[in-house]
C-alpha cells in the first residue's frame, strides 16, 4: 500500500500549515477565548475562500469532493494552532450527514451554503443517559398533522450557538405510535421553544445544551425519507472521531516540538536538560508515542469508507490509542517544562488541555477499547 501524500494533498497541507503559522498565534487564542461566539468570522470567510469548506462535499453541490485523508491533512494542520472555528462540527459532522442521509432538495438547499461559508451547522444527538451509546436517544419526535414536533434534551453539542442551523436525533413516533427509528431534524437555531445554553470547552472552542419543549416542525425538517439513521449517526461520529484523531496528532506534534526545543535551551547544572540521559529517553518515548497516533489516525481515515464494523473498529481502536498517546505526551510535556508548564505565560498548558477535551468527545479511550473488542466479536 503507498502511504505517500499526493502532490495534491502535500499542496493541501502546506498551505494549511502555512495559514495556521500565520494566522494563529497566543494573541488571537486569546481574543477567541473571550469572544461569545468562540472563533472568527473572518477567518471563516478565509477558510470558505481556500475551498476547505467545500473540501468533502461532492462536485456536483459546489464541492470538492475530497476524503477523510484530506480531512485527516486539514486537521491536523488545525492541532498545531489550536483552531476553535466550528469545522468539525459544521463540516465533518453536518454537511456529512445531510449529504448521506437528506433529500436532493435537502442537499442543494444546503451544500452549496456550506461550501461558501453562509451556513453554519451543528449536530445534536449525545444524552445524558446514553454514556456514548449512539443507540441510546430519548427525544421524540411525534408526527402532527402539520408536521413534527420535537422534545427532549441534548448534551455537548459542539458550536451549537454559532449554528445556523441545528441537526437533532430523535425518536420518531407516527401515528402508531414508537416506530422504532431514529430519525434526523432540520431545526433552524432561531426556533421558539429551542433553549441554548452555551458555555465554554477546555482548550477552546464552544458547545452548548439544548432543551428543546414541543418544538413545532414543518414536514420536510425531517432529514430525507424517515429511514433509521442510526447507521448514518455512527458513520458520521466515526469520520468526526478519524478528524479530531488527526488534530490531536497536530497537538501532540507541536508539544513534542515545543518541548524538545525547550530541553535544548533550559540549563540545569550548567548543562543543558537534553544533554540528560533520561530526559533523551523520555522525549524518545514522546517520539515513538506521535508516531503511532499517527499512524492510528491515518488508518481511520483510509476505513472511513469500509464496510461499517471495519470501519468502526478502525475508528474506535484509533480513539482509545491517541487518547492514551496524547495523555502521555501532554503529561510528558507539562513535566519537562517544570511548573510552568501548567501557567498560562506558555502555550503548553492551552495545547494539554486541548488534548484532555479530545479523550472525553465522543467517548474515552476505555470506552471505545470496550466498543473495538466488540465488534471484534461481533465480526
Amino acid at each position: 500500500m503507498d502511504l505517500n501524500l499526493s502532490d495534491e494533498q502535500r499542496l493541501l497541507r502546506e498551505s494549511a500549515e502555512r495559514f495556521v503559522a500565520e494566522s494563529y498565534d497566543a494573541d488571537h487564542r486569546r481574543k477567541m477565548a473571550n469572544d461569545p461566539l468562540g472563533f472568527s468570522p473572518a477567518v471563516w470567510k478565509q477558510f470558505a475562500e481556500l475551498g476547505w469548506l467545500a473540501l468533502p462535499i461532492p462536485e456536483e453541490f459546489e464541492g470538492l469532493g475530497g476524503g477523510a485523508v484530506e480531512i485527516g491533512i486539514l486537521m491536523e494542520a488545525f492541532g498545531r494552532g489550536l483552531v476553535s472555528e466550528p469545522y468539525v462540527a459544521t463540516v465533518v459532522l453536518g454537511a456529512s450527514l445531510i449529504d448521506k442521509c437528506g433529500s436532493t432538495a435537502q442537499k442543494q438547499a444546503r451544500l452549496p451554503k456550506v461550501a461558501d461559508g453562509s451556513l453554519k451547522l451543528a449536530f445534536a444527538h449525545s444524552e445524558r443517559a446514553a454514556r456514548f451509546d449512539l443507540a441510546i436517544v430519548a427525544t421524540v419526535a411525534h408526527k402532527t398533522a402539520q408536521g413534527w414536533r420535537l422534545a427532549g434534551s441534548k448534551i455537548a453539542v459542539l458550536d451549537g450557538l454559532a449554528a445556523d442551523e441545528i441537526i437533532v436525533s430523535a425518536h420518531i413516533h407516527d401515528h402508531k405510535g414508537p416506530s422504532g427509528r431514529i430519525g434526523l431534524f432540520l431545526v433552524p437555531a432561531k426556533t421558539p421553544s429551542v433553549v441554548i445554553t452555551d458555555y465554554e470547552r477546555l482548550g477552546g472552542g464552544r458547545a452548548c445544551n439544548i432543551e428543546l419543549s414541543g418544538v413545532e416542525l414543518p414536514e420536510d425538517a425531517l432529514l430525507g425519507d424517515g429511514h433509521d439513521a442510526l447507521p448514518a449517526i455512527e458513520w458520521a461520529v466515526d469520520r468526526a472521531m478519524a478528524a479530531l484523531g488527526a488534530e490531536a496528532v497536530g497537538i501532540m506534534q507541536t508539544l513534542l516540538d515545543t518541548t524538545l526545543e525547550y530541553t535544548k535551551i533550559r540549563k540545569q547544572f550548567g548543562r543543558p536538560l537534553s544533554a540528560n540521559q533520561v530526559i533523551r529517553h523520555r522525549l524518545a518515548d514522546m517520539v515513538m508515542q506521535v508516531d503511532e497516533a499517527r499512524s492510528m489516525a491515518l488508518r481511520a481515515a483510509l476505513k472511513a469508507d469500509s464496510p461499517p464494523v471495519e470501519r468502526a473498529r478502525a475508528a474506535s481502536g484509533a480513539k482509545a490509542k491517541i487518547g492514551k498517546c496524547a495523555r502521555f505526551v501532554g503529561e510528558q510535556s507539562i513535566q519537562l517544562h517544570g511548573g510552568m508548564g501548567v501557567t498560562e505565560e506558555l502555550e503548553v498548558g492551552a495545547y494539554f488541555k486541548r488534548l484532555v477535551a479530545f479523550d472525553t468527545l465522543f467517548g474515552g479511550s476505555a470506552h471505545h477499547y470496550s466498543r473495538h473488542a466488540q465488534l471484534g466479536r461481533t465480526a
